[in-house]
């Protein structure tokens, strides 16, 4: 009986939508999609995390980027007829934050997140007091057949292994892609398909860059990338920096 009670266990830990062919949604960059086994598994939870509370900014326009790609994957499905009739691309973008980090860091800014290609009649943010009530609104919103992307944002602090896999399995449920953004490098064990770490990258234009580790993977290799946004192009590769002359170092003499 134990046995089989462990078995059970290890089903239900695992999002069915890991188990034979997978539904993704490409990120566009083709060496980090080839690690994710062709994009990130939708019907998943995947969780994104800050280098620390200074890079919250990057981390969070990373989250933003992946939320704008998987709207324009949605639209293009609907017009090649891929989808369901009635699946328009239309579906709504939930982002929960808690109140305290909201005071801490700050709310979205709505021209930026309009910037990044998120229409906001699509956007739906939601602010609550507790870490218990952020998580209950979650596995709500990823049982609503209007959305199709959950983020909470979640502050410093382990999470509830079993609130963690209630999440998985309700994004399995429904196909929703469920992101969780937090603040610093979590220490505890998840039921998360990918674990990231993000933060800012040096920029010399006006697109963003961003140092984007993949420390965890259900499906393939982990990796480290840096990427750049465009709000026209979505994300790309960036060559790795070389190292750059010292500026105040005199030159040597001529022989």
């Amino acid at each position: 009986m134990l046995d089989d009670l462990r078995q059970r266990m290890r089903a239900l830990e695992r999002p069915a939508t890991l188990e034979g062919s997978v539904a993704v949604l490409p990120l566009g960059v083709s060496e980090v999609d080839a690690a994710l086994g062709g994009g990130l598994a939708r019907g998943a939870l995947h969780e994104i995390a800050a280098v620390s509370e200074a890079h919250l900014p990057a981390a969070t326009g990373f989250v933003a980027g992946v939320a704008k790609q998987s709207l324009c994957s949605a639209l293009c499905r609907a017009m090649d007829g891929r989808d369901k009739p009635g699946h328009d691309g239309g579906k709504a973008i939930v982002w929960l934050a808690e109140d305290m980090g909201a005071a801490e860091s700050g709310a979205l800014y709505g021209p930026g997140v309009d910037g990044c290609g998120i229409p906001p009649e699509r956007l739906f943010t939601v602010s609550v007091a507790h870490r218990r009530d952020l998580l209950w609104a979650l596995e709500e919103a990823l049982r609503c057949c209007s959305v199709s992307v959950v983020i909470g944002e979640i502050r410093a602090g382990a999470l509830d292994g079993v609130a963690v896999r209630r999440l998985s399995l309700a994004a399995a449920d429904s196909g929703s892609l469920a992101l969780l953004l937090r603040a610093a490098p979590p220490e505890d064990a998840s039921a998360a398909a990918t674990r990231w770490i993000v933060g800012a990258a040096s920029s010399r234009g006006e697109d963003p860059h961003f140092t984007a580790r993949l420390v965890r993977n259900r499906r393939g290799p982990l990796g480290s990338w840096i990427l750049t946004w465009s709000d026209d192009d979505g994300f790309a590769a960036h060559a790795q920096p070389l190292a750059a002359p010292l500026g105040d170092r005199p030159h040597r003499a001529v022989a």
